[in-house]
Parts: structure tokens; C-alpha cells; sequence
């Protein structure tokens, strides 16, 4: 059983319609039904489907009109769509790609081919969906390093400005107090230790903000990675 994905179904073929439905929901696919693109579009708000099946030729709204509505409005651009057609022209597969459609299948297909496209665009999907949740984690992680560096420069500052308080504290006192002078000097080793835990802190950061640049420098953008299994499947 598949994990209760939803599709929505955009045909004027009622025969089509009802062998989707069938076959999709044995499937464990939650299914919806469109007569046509103007229908369909009503439809997206409240189903708000993973993958629409989107026939290209409709009367009232064209797929290539339907597709076009729905990657121009940002609530709904990144659900995916399969589209059919009986044109089989190479610039017409090319124009559908352009428009932001995940797949191209011409008609008559099979319904084998049929579902193992539908999976291979949601395991996409899916694909993009977890490299922008790294990408975030990555952006969040060199925020917190740069958040990081600038609480280690103010807090070096802080231990200058002790420094230089202790200093004025012994040329105060001058001997007259052993204990006095005693205590400065265990203030003064505290300050050192603490400015050696800083520096090794600022050098582990530091690192890790290399080790984040040579990662960035290797990664495949998302729109870069999507560009090419776009083609890979147009290929197929």
C-alpha cells in the first residue's frame, strides 16, 4: 500500500477518470476527480493533492493553461504534475517541461508505466523536500557559527577589561595586603585559562566554518539537481 498520497485526476474522459480512480485507490492512493482545468483549480485548495494526472487537451482550460496557473501561483507550484497528451512532438514535450511538469506521457500508455512514474516523481519530490530541509540545517548551522564568533569577541573584550581592573587593583595595593595580592594573582591565571579555552573555541569554530565552505562548494543547488532529473525522466 502506498503512503495515502494523494492525486488529483484532470481528464474530460470519464472512462479515464474512473480506471485512475480504480486502480489508484486499490493502490492506497487517495484519488480525486476533475472534468477539467476550471474544475480542477477549485479543487486544489481544499484537496491540495502530492501529484496531479493532467490531460493536455480539455475543453474550457488546456492542460498547458492549467499547468501555467498553477506554477505562477506560489501556494501551489510545487505540486507535482504528470501530464498525458496524444501529441507526441518532440516541442511539445519540451514546452510542458519548460512549463514546470515533472513528466511527459503520450498516449495510449500503459498503466504499468503509468505508476512506476507516478512513484519515481514522489520519491523525487521527496528527494527535494529532504535537501531543502539539509540546505536549512545547513544555513542554520553557519548562522549559529557567525552568532558564535561575535559572543567569543565580546566576551575576549570582557576579559580585557579585567585585565585591566586587576592591574589597577595591584598597583593599589602595592604589597601592603598579601592576600590581596594573592587573590590577583589566582584572578589572573583564571583569566589566562580562560582566554586558552577561547582561543581553542574560536579555532574549532573557525574549522568548522572551513569544513561548511568546502561543503557548499561541492553541493548540487536544489534547482540545479531538479533541472536534471527533469531531463533524466524526459529522456526515459
Amino acid at each position: 500500500m502506498e503512503s495515502q498520497k494523494k492525486i488529483l485526476i484532470v481528464d474530460d474522459d470519464q472512462v479515464n477518470l474512473d480506471f485512475f480512480q480504480l486502480m489508484l485507490s486499490k493502490l492506497g492512493f487517495t484519488v480525486e476527480q476533475s472534468h477539467d482545468g476550471l474544475e480542477a483549480m477549485g479543487k486544489l485548495k481544499k484537496f491540495y493533492p502530492d501529484l496531479i494526472l493532467l490531460d493536455n487537451v480539455m475543453p474550457k482550460m488546456s492542460g498547458w493553461e492549467f499547468t501555467k496557473n498553477v506554477k505562477n501561483d506560489p501556494k501551489y507550484r510545487d505540486i507535482s504534475i504528470i501530464m498525458f497528451s496524444a501529441l507526441d512532438d518532440v516541442k511539445d514535450k519540451i514546452a510542458g517541461f519548460e512549463l514546470g511538469i515533472d513528466d511527459y506521457i503520450t498516449k495510449p500508455f500503459n498503466f504499468s508505466e503509468v505508476l512506476a512514474r507516478i512513484r519515481a516523481v514522489l520519491r523525487n519530490r521527496e528527494l527535494f523536500a529532504q535537501i531543502a530541509v539539509r540546505e536549512s540545517r545547513l544555513s542554520l548551522a553557519e548562522d549559529l557559527n557567525r552568532d558564535m564568533k561575535r559572543n567569543l569577541i565580546d566576551f575576549a573584550k570582557s576579559i580585557d577589561d579585567l585585565d585591566s581592573a586587576v592591574a589597577l587593583i595591584q598597583g593599589g595595593g602595592k604589597g601592603s595586603d598579601r592576600n590581596a595580592v594573592e587573590l590577583m594573582d589566582n584572578v589572573q591565571e583564571k583569566t589566562r585559562q580562560v582566554r586558552r579555552q577561547v582561543a581553542e573555541l574560536d579555532a574549532r569554530i573557525e574549522k568548522t566554518i572551513l569544513e561548511w565552505e568546502d561543503l557548499k562548494k561541492n553541493e548540487i543547488g536544489l534547482s540545479t539537481l531538479e533541472t536534471q532529473i527533469r531531463k533524466f525522466l524526459s529522456q526515459e
